[in-house]
């Protein structure tokens, strides 16, 4: 470990009023021999402002401006700008314990046979508690993500990739590039200790997802990974099938909802409805069916 340098990695779009909580965590880490390159991607508030204090303040902070190209861009940008022989994602939100960085880099430094470092995770903001993972499996894990954002790898096995996919537009950019990052027989490792801290806020991609952008998100990831998917293609393609019914079947339940509510809403529904009060009074007197 003596003579590994880390590269910390925070790409920032309007994230300022959390921007010096994030780095602050970056500023407590045990292990010393670090830089944290902040990459500003086109923000609209005083991102920049804070990012300067910080490298005025130690200069082991670097910071970095690009126009808005979305969180992939931002990744590799400040990669393109590190120095480290290991790198360390970290949103601009979020939050490491001070013994992140250590015990990441300690494993990768004495099992060379590692590819990939993450801890156990816990949120907080405006839900908290541990955040349930499921343990890595390669099957499992190329249709379910199960390896948060920050987790550190090898400068060198990034340099044997593309970087982060800036066609992953609607989010899982992470995912994307682990499924460049690592073959079925390498080995991933969770540290048994909660030192990532994920920031759960009312609106953010990953809700964003969820409520619009999974079917093409999915395609994305196939076309992207070919090589992955292709032995599944049968797979997928009832997959595929069955999440294009589903689709079908919210958007005609939410169609209908919202007719009926436009309905019960309306003006005529409503004298409608109190001039058969009486009448339904009375059936329901004599109980008729």
């Amino acid at each position: 470990m003596e003579n590994c340098k880390i590269s910390i990695i925070v790409p920032c779009y309007n994230q300022a009023k959390y921007l010096s909580e994030t780095l602050d965590s970056v500023l407590s880490q045990t292990f010393t021999d670090w830089e944290c390159i902040v990459v500003n991607d086109g923000s609209s508030d005083n991102t920049e402002e804070i990012a300067n204090r910080y490298v005025a303040k130690d200069n082991r902070f670097k910071y970095v401006w690009q126009e808005n190209g979305g969180p992939s861009r931002a990744r590799n940008a400040g990669i393109a700008n590190s120095t480290g022989d290991y790198i360390l994602p970290l949103d601009a939100d979020d939050l490491i314990s001070p013994g992140y960085v250590e015990i990441a880099v300690d494993c990768l430094s004495r099992f060379p046979g590692i590819k990939l470092v993450y801890s156990k995770v816990d949120m907080f903001g405006n839900e908290n508690g541990l955040l349930e993972l499921e343990e890595y499996d390669y099957e499992k894990f190329i249709w379910k993500n199960c390896i948060v954002c920050t987790a550190m790898f090898r400068r060198a096995d990034y340099d044997q990739t593309n970087g982060y996919n800036e066609n992953m537009v609607h989010g899982d950019e992470d995912w994307d590039f682990w499924l460049s990052l690592l073959k079925k027989d390498d080995v991933v490792y969770r540290i048994d200790e909660v030192l990532f801290h994920y920031r759960i806020k009312d609106k953010s991609r990953t809700t964003d997802l969820k409520q619009g952008h999974l079917d093409d998100t999915w395609i994305q990831l196939c076309k992207n990974h070919p090589e992955v998917y292709i032995p599944y293609y049968n797979q997928i393609i009832i997959f595929h099938n069955k999440m294009e019914e589903g689709l079908k079947i919210v958007e005609e339940n939410l169609f209908l909802k919202n007719e009926l509510d436009r309905v019960h809403s309306s003006h005529a529904y409503r004298i409608g409805k109190f001039i058969l009060k009486p009448f339904s009074w009375l059936r329901n007197r004599l109980c008729f069916p």
